[in-house]
C-alpha cells in the first residue's frame, strides 16, 4: 500500500489514540511489525501558539517510521500553519483529524464536526497540503449522527483537497465508541474514491481484520481499542493475513516480561512520577483475563513508584 511516496510493508496499522499512543507504545507496536503508527492527536493552534510545549506529544523515535503526525482544529490557515510546524519535526505523513466525537473537540468544531461542513473539510486539506512536502491523510467517521451519515461526501472532498488516503471509522460522532460499527460505509466510500481507504472499527481479531478487509475492499484497517494492553494483536493480524494461520495468544510470562520492559521505557521516556501514574492504565489492560485480574489492579491504582509497580508484575502468577 502507498500513502503518497510512503510505501507501508502490510496492511495492519495502529489508530491515534489519545493518552495510548506516545511513543513507547508505538515502539513496542512497530517490533510488532506495525505497518503505520500515528501520534496522539494535537492542536494545530496549540502548536502555533506554544509550540515548544504542544510538538513534544509528537516527538517520536526513528524505529516509530514511517509515522504520521495528527493534527486537529477548524481553521484552514491555523490548520497549514500548524502542520508546517509538525513537519519540521520530519515525519512521513501529516494526518487531519476529522473523527474525534469528544466534546471537548467536538463541540467546538473541530475533530469529527468538521464532517458537518464538506465545504471547510475542503478547504482545510487544501490548506495542509499546500503548506508542506508530505503527504496528508484524513481521519473520518460515518457522519455527525444518523440524520447525517455522509462519509462518502466528505472523503471525496478530502479527496479533491489532494488528500493521499483516507481513514474511515464506521461509527458516527453520536455513537461514539459504542454501538457496532457499520463496515458497509468503508466500503462505500471505497467506492467512491481514487486514493487508499483504510478501515477502521471493531478490529478486535486477526479474523475481524481479514473480514473487513473482504467485506470492504480497504486497502488497510486500522486497530484501536483491541490494541491496549495486546500489543501481540498486531503481529498475530499480521502473520493471519499473510498466512491464514494464527499464532497462539501471549503468555502469561510473555505478558509479564513486555508489562516490564514498558513500565522502564515509558518512565524512562516521562520520567518516575508520571511515567508510574500513566502506567497504571496499561498495567489494568495488560492484566485482561489474568487470574486474580481484579485484586492485581486494585494493587496497580495504588502503586506509586516504579519498583513497586515491578513488584506486583512479578508477583502475578
Amino acid at each position: 500500500m502507498q500513502i503518497g511516496n510512503i510505501t507501508l510493508q502490510n496492511k495492519v496499522v495502529l489508530a491515534p489514540m489519545a493518552g495510548v499512543t506516545d511513543s513507547p507504545f508505538r515502539q513496542l507496536v512497530k517490533e510488532m511489525g506495525c505497518a503505520l503508527v500515528y501520534t496522539e492527536m494535537i492542536s494545530a493552534k496549540g502548536a502555533v501558539c506554544a509550540p515548544e510545549q504542544t510538538l513534544k506529544i509528537a516527538a517520536f523515535q526513528p524505529v516509530e517510521r514511517p509515522i504520521a503526525i495528527q493534527i486537529f482544529g477548524n481553521d484552514p490557515l491555523v490548520m497549514a500553519e500548524g502542520a508546517v510546524l509538525c513537519e519540521s519535526l520530519k515525519p512521513d505523513i501529516i494526518d487531519i483529524n476529522m473523527g474525534c466525537p469528544v466534546k471537548k473537540v467536538a463541540g467546538r468544531g473541530e475533530g469529527c464536526a468538521l464532517m458537518r461542513d464538506p465545504d471547510l473539510v475542503l478547504r482545510i486539506v487544501q490548506a495542509v497540503c499546500a503548506s508542506v512536502n508530505l503527504p496528508v491523510s484524513v481521519k473520518i467517521r460515518k457522519g455527525w449522527d444518523d440524520a447525517n451519515i455522509n462519509a462518502v461526501e466528505v472523503a471525496l472532498a478530502a479527496q479533491e483537497g489532494g488528500a493521499a488516503a483516507v481513514a474511515v471509522h464506521g461509527r458516527t460522532r453520536e455513537q461514539g465508541y459504542s454501538g457496532k460499527a457499520d463496515w458497509s460505509i468503508i466500503r462505500k466510500v471505497k467506492t467512491a474514491v481514487n486514493i487508499p481507504v483504510i478501515g477502521n472499527g471493531d478490529v478486535l481479531s486477526p479474523e475481524d481484520a481479514a473480514q473487513m478487509l473482504e467485506q470492504t475492499g480497504c486497502d488497510a484497517v486500522m486497530i484501536g481499542r483491541g490494541v491496549m494492553g495486546n500489543p501481540w494483536l498486531i503481529q498475530r493480524t499480521i502473520h493471519f493475513l499473510e498466512t491464514g494461520r494464527l499464532l497462539a495468544e501471549p503468555t502469561l510470562a510473555e505478558k509479564k516480561a513486555l508489562a516490564l520492559r514498558h513500565l522502564e521505557m515509558v518512565v524512562e521516556n516521562k520520567g518516575e512520577y508520571i511515567g508510574v501514574r500513566e502506567m497504571r492504565k496499561h498495567l489494568a489492560w495488560y492484566l485482561k483475563g489474568v487470574r486474580k485480574a481484579a485484586y492485581y489492579r486494585n494493587q496497580v491504582m495504588r502503586a506509586t513508584t516504579k519498583e513497586e509497580l515491578q513488584k506486583i508484575i512479578q508477583s502475578i502468577i
